[in-house]
């Protein structure tokens, strides 16, 4: 049988090779990862194109798509290794919570990638594209942007829609951890953090970083409602003994029919 660091080496051997392959397979098919993310600007119908203003910038393109692909691609092992490794200490009922919590992280994970890369990155980039063009001959304007700034700010955008679908599995096990009380009234750490990770995701502007911000704490506000309203169902189904309450001289609450002298 083996011992828990034993089997911690084990898994942190096999996150380890798997990140490492992982990122050698994207790194030699960079080109397909680029295209994916690059796609939405061609079909722009704009006489515009890619650029490249340094020696290096290819080369770091490249290897940035490569390790934000390599994320992605490892992400589902990466915790099914941690699963793997924490759920056998776990009781049956936390076991039975835990594989809930480890569903709803995958498919809100998947869920938000797909509407990102479908439908997000593509309408903001035709929105940022065509509010830089002008309606008039008198001035014009040729947008030619560098292929390093617009995959590094695709891969912020998709950064930002990975947190955001991670929230709701974090909110609801702070809820199973903590009461709903304490968790709104420490809503403003969470705010605080979702700053954080909006100014690290989002480009270096207070505009980004406001409109990066917004749907974590949309999504953090939501949740929060969301267990709020199934908290209070669940306590007005919860019947006692015949459904009455009989309050005592004390201040206590006492089932009609218990015995009580």
């Amino acid at each position: 049988m083996k011992t828990p660091p034993g089997e911690a080496y084990i898994r942190f051997v096999r996150i380890l090779t798997g990140l490492s392959l992982t990122w050698f397979t994207r790194y030699c098919f960079s080109e397909e990862s680029i295209f994916p993310l690059a796609k939405p600007f061609p079909t722009l119908r704009l006489d515009s194109y890619f650029i490249c203003t340094r020696l290096t910038e290819a080369f770091s393109t490249c290897v940035t798509t490569s390790s934000y692909a390599c994320s992605y691609f490892v992400f589902p092992f990466i915790s099914y290794q941690i699963w793997c490794f924490l759920i056998p200490s776990c009781y049956v009922d936390q076991r039975a919570r835990y594989n809930i919590c480890f569903y709803l992280s995958g498919i809100c994970f998947f869920l938000f990638l797909f509407l990102s890369i479908s439908w997000v990155v593509p309408y903001l980039w035709h929105f940022l594209c065509f509010a830089g063009t002008t309606s008039t001959s008198i001035l014009m304007i040729k947008l030619q942007p560098s292929i390093s700034d617009y995959i590094l700010n695709t891969n912020r955008i998709l950064f930002i829609s990975s947190i955001c679908s991670q929230v709701p599995v974090i909110v609801i096990n702070m809820l199973d951890t903590y009461t709903v009380m304490k968790v709104t009234k420490n809503r403003r750490y969470m705010l605080v953090s979702s700053l954080v990770i909006a100014a690290y995701g989002a480009p270096p502007d207070i505009w980004c970083v406001f409109a990066a911000c917004l749907p974590i704490t949309l999504m953090m506000e939501l949740t929060i409602m969301v267990a709020l309203i199934v908290r209070v169902r669940e306590e007005g189904r919860s019947p006692d003994l015949d459904g009455r309450i009989v309050v005592l001289p004390e201040g206590r609450q006492a089932a009609s029919g218990a015995n009580y002298r």
